[in-house]
């Protein structure tokens, strides 16, 4: 046993030994090669260090010839740039040179005016002296101070200036009548013939029509209860009294009237005629009328192509049915203005819709629940803005009669289709009163104007004749005269349609033979 341990040990150790011994080898080996590698690599390393340091001085070369190359193009620029300079600078001595003698030329010419503006000064103190001589030697002669002699001759041109301008005046109205005149009346008669319009007037009934006499005893009742009923259910008065076959019934409200109407007419149909059945039978036709307004309101939208409006405007359209202006029916006034205003629109290429709507609603303010004392257009506007009517058909209906200002295009054309519906002939009646006194007011306000000897109104209130003494204005005054008369009417008269004003002025010789 003891052997095996000692041979193994000593093989161990021999292994140990051959294994040192082969390292060593290897190590000696690995040595030697790396020692030939170095000195290759450092052989390659100065080979390629020779080469990069050629290369580099190749390009220094280049370099060095580009630098040089540029710095002689930029002292050739230079070069030149100093030609320039040295041949400006030349110049601008020669210029400075021109300016100092210009200069003085100009030293000398400024002595010589200062020199002449002295001498202009003295003659002009010369000239003072002898004016004021002449002024006081005019004003010894005729006996005048300047001053009064000033004002007579402003006096006299202001007179000389407002003649001309009124010839002027009236030449430019009458090139412009030539030219603007046509194209409006054009486009007035055209909207005019393109509306067909009837022609009878629809008035509210005032007087109930009986079969026989008889029946006026059964209307009153016994001890006049049956009419007293009436009157209290309707509002109405109403007068029986000789007038054959006929009931006056009398009361401002249309609408109140119709009711009184349908109410008597069922009776008599009916027969039975005393207090709680006057009660039934009212109440019964005052729904029935009131129905009726919201369809004719309705109808009436209907037919001219309006939509959208608030049902109480509705109710008022159909109240103008039984509303009158001057004898003209106010519902068939409303849709002949309502067309008028589409068809003018459309000429001027404006919305027709929006004019319709206007022209229809203008006078909604004649047929409100109250009566207000503020007037029919602006109470209209505000009823249109009540029911959310947009802003420029409110302003055409508050401006239609100028009470407010006209803020858009579709006012005038409101206005003016207004007048025309209501101006046209036949269209509206008058009452003889009101129509007297607006013809005498027309004359007096002529009569009112210095050197107007005679007024006349003609055709109805359409024409104002105006004679002038022939001593006291002259041809020019006369044109004058006429403007001023017609502005007056414009600002004092309310009048439908135009006034024309013809000034006459003639000299007349009389001599009788004996």
């Amino acid at each position: 046993m003891t052997i095996v341990i000692i041979t193994v040990f000593f093989i161990i150790i021999g292994g140990i030994i051959g294994g040192y011994v082969a390292w060593w080898k290897i190590n000696s080996i690995c040595e030697i090669k790396s020692k030939k590698m170095f000195e290759e690599t450092k052989k390659e390393l100065e080979s390629a260090k020779k080469i990069e340091i050629l290369e580099m001085k190749e390009k220094f070369l280049s370099m060095r010839t580009n630098i040089e190359r540029q710095v002689n193009e930029r002292n050739t620029k230079l070069q030149s740039y100093e030609v320039d300079l040295k041949q400006k600078e030349s110049i601008f001595k020669q210029k400075q040179e021109e300016f100092h003698k210009k200069n003085n030329k100009l030293e000398i010419v400024r002595e010589n005016l200062n020199n002449q503006l002295e001498a202009i000064a003295k003659k002009k103190q010369e000239m003072d002296k002898i004016h004021k001589m002449e002024i006081n030697r005019l004003e010894s002669l005729s006996g005048l101070s300047a001053e009064e002699i000033k004002k007579r001759l402003e006096q006299e041109l202001k007179e000389e200036a407002k003649t001309a301008a009124a010839a002027y005046i009236n030449e430019i109205m009458e090139e412009a009548k030539l030219t603007a005149n046509r194209e409006a009346k054009k486009i007035v008669v055209q909207s005019i013939q393109r509306v067909a319009t009837e022609t009878a007037i629809e008035n509210s009934v005032s007087i109930f029509q009986i079969d026989s006499d008889e029946l006026k005893g059964r209307i009153i009742g016994r001890e006049g209860r049956n009419i007293r009923a009436l009157e209290a259910a309707t509002g109405i008065e109403i007068i029986v009294d000789d007038t054959p076959e006929a009931i006056i019934l009398s009361g401002f409200d249309p609408v109140r009237r119709e009711i009184a109407r349908l109410s008597l007419h069922h009776l008599v149909q009916d027969g039975r005629i005393h207090p709680a059945r006057i009660e039934e039978t009212v109440e019964k036709m005052h729904k029935q009328v009131e129905d009726e307004i919201i369809e004719i309101g309705k109808r009436t939208t209907i037919d001219l192509g309006i939509h959208g409006l608030h049902p109480e405007l509705i109710r008022m359209i159909g109240r103008m049915k039984y509303r009158s202006s001057y004898g003209q029916n106010l519902l068939q006034h409303s849709r002949e203005t309502a067309n008028l205003c589409a068809i003018m629109a459309s000429e001027l290429g404006l919305p027709p819709n929006k004019a319709k709507r206007a022209g229809l609603l203008h006078d909604i303010g004649k047929v409100p629940d109250n009566e207000p004392e503020s007037p029919h257009a602006i109470l209209g506007m505000k009823l249109a803005e009540k029911h959310k009517e947009k802003s420029d058909i409110c302003n055409a209906i508050g401006a239609h009669h100028d009470e407010i200002e006209m803020t858009t295009l579709l006012a005038p054309i409101v206005q003016v289709c207004d007048a025309i519906s209501g101006a046209r002939p036949g269209a509206r009646k008058e009452i003889i009163e009101s129509y007297i006194k607006r013809l005498n007011d027309l004359e007096q306000l002529a009569l009112s104007y210095p050197g107007v000897i005679k007024t006349y109104a003609i055709q109805a209130g359409r024409e104002l004749r105006v004679i002038v003494g022939a001593d006291q204005i002259n041809d020019a005054e006369t044109e004058k005269l006429s403007n001023e008369i017609a502005r007056k009417i414009q600002d004092e008269i309310t009048y439908p349609g135009q006034i024309k004003i013809t000034v006459i002025r003639e000299t007349r010789a009389v001599t009788f033979a004996k």
